[in-house]
């Protein structure tokens, strides 16, 4: 059997920074390796040196249960770090590396768990695995899918992020958007002869702070929230800037029409800007107490010694892109990373953590074989 240690430790060897990713020559390793154990592979292009694998194994009865996560990973940081992070090293009980815990340790367990279970119960459910590239810059590697329409109808689908095991039943959604402020240069020493694009940004910025989404929130998922992220403006201090832009990043939850949305923003900040959407992803939401949810509940709390409570991830993850695609199955966010690690200096996933996963994962593939036809 594959040891999901070793797996983890052999990804994170694959340099997959995005940008640029280079994820083909991963996706190809994991190709080969699932085409090897009785999978039908498939590789989805996202440019050059970069690429997605699609793997299936068993024969339909249903819809099948997908099993997805991304291999790209998110620049080092201007930390040094202690060790190297592309050396997969196993250490004290864990594996350090860039992606160790988002999410190439999720992306291993559940190739292993695949591995070992799909063989014995291919006569009576499909598996589907999905690894992604260009996730972290907004799910491009899931669109180019998608767009292709390479994936069919599925019952459930499960994402590994990273939650230390503990099952998520959702996440916000997500819209980015670009306002950008024009204007008119002259001499820094003649402001009067330009018009100044910094100050309408500014003054949309002071703006956007009182916001209001006139919204309640979520029960689970709280607070829609708005994040002015980046604002970049001028290129010399004795010049009027004729362009400014901000970039702003908005985080919705169910009954938010994102559309609306942007218009809201727009009127909000009380400035002539051209506004562009730039990540426009829906949240994700399974009620826990969808059966599925609940049966995959009492698999992780035998594994893990004890119920778990519920909760929804701060980030956004591919599921916003697949879930919509594939007839919005019931949905869990469900990886063996550790959440407080992901895009950390000297991340780390633990072995533990990564047998725990294995263990479920398999579980989850045995549970769904054996489910009502």
């Amino acid at each position: 059997m594959i040891d999901p240690v070793e797996l983890t430790s052999q990804l994170v060897r694959f340099d997959t920074v995005n940008p640029p990713g280079r994820e083909r020559a991963c996706s190809e390793y994991l190709a080969s390796m699932l085409e090897q154990n009785g999978f039908r592979t498939q590789l989805v292009s996202l440019g050059d040196a970069r690429a997605s694998v699609i793997a299936r194994r068993g024969r339909p009865r249903g819809k099948p249960l997908v099993l997805t996560g991304h291999i790209d990973v998110v620049p080092l940081g201007t930390r040094q770090w202690s060790c190297d992070p592309f050396g997969g090293e196993i250490a004290s009980g864990r594996v350090y590396g860039r992606g160790a815990s988002d999410m190439k340790g999720g992306v291993a367990a559940m190739v292993v768990a695949a591995i070992a279970e799909a063989a014995s119960v291919e006569r009576d459910m499909e598996v589907v695995l999905v690894f992604t590239a260009g996730e972290e810059t907004g799910c491009d590697g899931a669109r180019a899918i998608v767009e292709g329409k390479l994936l069919e109808p599925a019952g459930a689908l499960v994402v590994g992020e990273p939650t230390a095991n503990v099952p998520y039943v959702g996440h916000k959604g997500a819209l980015w958007l670009k306002a950008t402020a024009e204007g008119v240069t002259a001499h820094g020493s003649m402001p009067e002869r330009g018009d100044n694009a910094v100050y309408k940004a500014a003054r949309a910025v002071s703006h956007l702070e009182k916001f209001d989404f006139r919204h309640a929130g979520h029960p689970v998922l709280g607070k829609p929230t708005i994040n002015v992220g980046t604002f970049h403006g001028g290129l010399n201090i004795n010049s009027v800037p004729d362009r400014a832009v901000i970039e702003i990043d908005l985080r919705t939850v169910p009954g938010i029409d994102h559309a609306k949305l942007r218009s809201d923003v727009a009127a909000h900040m009380q400035e002539d800007l051209r506004l562009e959407t730039m990540i426009d992803l829906p949240g994700v939401w399974t009620a826990p107490d969808t059966p599925w949810v609940e049966r995959i509940g009492e698999i992780v709390g035998d594994v893990l010694g004890g119920l778990q409570e519920i909760k929804t991830a701060t980030y956004f993850s591919d599921a916003s892109v697949f879930g919509p695609a594939i007839g919005s199955p019931p949905t869990l966010i469900l990886g063996p990373g550790e959440p407080q690690l992901a895009h950390q200096t000297d991340e780390w996933c633990s072995i533990e953590r990564l047998q725990q996963a294995t263990t479920i994962y398999r579980r989850m593939i045995v549970d769904w074989a054996g489910r009502p036809a």
